[in-house]
């Protein structure tokens, strides 16, 4: 008896297990590679390069943007070539997500899905892009919303790994990834102690657990420091993948040096982790920066860029205005910073990425500057603007045909590339739109045909 219960519960656990895996499988195919140069033509061009030219034209092969210019193109066009009529319609280069756990978790309260965050405080050999699903359901959402691009980074702990640049498009996360090693990702630890009611620990508590987190992170660089210089004096020392995966952020990796994202948003932990990266030779990028212009002159005395958490945001103060996160992003570019602009870290509503820069848009900030922010600035930031953000010869042909500007929501994307191939923009909640639209046709509650836009 108790061998065919076992047998059952195991038998249970199984269908349960492929119940999941289908759940949270996404069945759109990857599109094949380019076969043949594409020429679009007649859109209004918006190359987040200083020029639009309307209309204008974006001819690319084998991947890449191969002319951009204004009105009819002077040049031999290739036989077998496809004309795109694009008359009427936008162009714009494909948007990029920044840091968030897209790819590595898919239904937060089912930990099997979930993906990013590594057992320890301190992991730096972990990097990001091993463990993105590639069958993930959250893609081809965001894929939907243009974002053609995002950061896969892991998440807990004081140093959780390492952040990688990913495509939305490909079989496998090889397939996918651009930048395996896009930068070391820290968490700075509060610098003031947390008075809420919530809070169960003392001031002297705080302060104690800030301290030693601090000196346990100046260890592990110490410890890499002190690695470095042996492997360097004896090569025969055994190899320490923990440490070998610090040596790209050490200064001593001179031009091919990674930046360390390091997650702060009150100014005194900005100011504190920003000095002490400066201080170690380390090239800082802010993630968060939520009092970013409270700390304009540090931040551009050392040219820190800083990667804006969003602003669909509560106000973190009581004495806050209500629109504290919707103006950010103008008083950033007030204040003179290099700043871009995120979502968040859901990654459910990366899809939402151009409307978070709608909101700055409608709270002061100029529409050009929203656009570049979630292209070529957050390209630049983490190292691929000379591949990604911007419409220009020589770049990977990423990019989006709309009817109208992205960041109103009425504007509807119409067709997206990546890497020149024309991909497949239905997901799950298209299929799901197209589902139940079917029993109401059925009802004869709606007309069989789409009423015209």
């Amino acid at each position: 008896m108790s061998n065919s219960i076992t047998t059952f519960c195991l038998a249970l656990l199984v269908m349960l297990l492929a119940g999941l895996t289908s759940y949270a499988q996404d069945l759109t195919p990857t599109a094949p590679p380019q076969a043949h140069p594409v020429l679009i033509l007649g859109a209004t061009v918006h190359t987040m390069a200083g020029n639009t030219y309307a209309p204008g034209y974006v001819l690319f092969d084998e991947g890449l943007i191969v002319a951009v210019g204004e009105g009819a193109p002077d040049l031999a066009i290739r036989e077998g070539t496809e004309l795109i009529d694009a008359s009427g319609l936008h162009l714009y280069p494909g948007f990029i997500a920044g840091p968030s756990t897209l790819g590595l978790q898919e239904i937060e309260a089912v930990r099997a899905t979930d993906d990013y965050n590594e057992a320890g405080s301190m992991t730096p050999e972990v990097y990001a892009a091993v463990a993105v699903n590639p069958d993930s359901t959250l893609i081809p959402v965001a894929r939907s919303g243009g974002v053609l691009t995002f950061i896969a980074s892991p998440r807990g702990g004081r140093v959780p790994g390492r952040s990688s640049v990913m495509s939305c498009e490909g079989w496998t996360w090889e397939d996918m990834t651009l930048v395996r090693d896009a930068g070391l990702m820290m968490t700075w630890p509060n610098m003031r102690p947390i008075q809420a009611w919530w809070m169960d620990q003392s001031d002297a508590e705080q302060l104690r657990e800030r301290d030693e987190a601090i000196a346990e992170i100046d260890a592990l660089f110490d410890q890499a420091e002190a690695y470095r210089d042996a492997r360097a004096a004896d090569p025969t020392e055994p190899v320490d993948i923990r440490m070998e995966a610090m040596l790209g952020v050490l200064p001593s990796a001179g031009g091919d040096q990674r930046p360390v994202v390091i997650q702060a948003h009150e100014v005194d932990q900005i100011t504190a982790s920003v000095r002490w990266a400066v201080e170690r030779g380390l090239r800082p990028i802010v993630h968060g920066g939520r009092d970013a212009p409270l700390a304009a002159s540090l931040l551009n005395e050392h040219q820190v860029p800083v990667i804006l958490a969003g602003t669909f945001r509560f106000p973190k103060r009581e004495d806050s205005p209500y629109d504290d996160a919707f103006t950010l992003p103008a008083r950033c570019e007030a204040a003179g910073l290099d700043w871009c602009l995120a979502y968040g870290n859901d990654p459910s509503e990366q899809r939402n990425l151009p409307f978070t820069a709608a909101l700055a848009v409608a709270h002061g900030l100029d529409a050009e500057r929203a656009l570049e922010s979630i292209t070529i600035d957050m390209a630049r930031a983490i190292g691929v603007g000379d591949q990604l953000g911007s419409l220009e010869a020589g770049k990977r042909a990423t990019l989006l045909i709309t009817t109208g500007n992205p960041m109103e929501i009425r504007s509807a994307i119409l067709t997206a590339f990546v890497d020149g191939r024309n991909i497949d923009l239905t997901n799950k909640q298209t299929k799901l739109y197209e589902l139940y639209r079917e029993r109401y046709i059925q009802l004869g509650l709606i007309p069989q045909e789409r009423p015209e836009e």
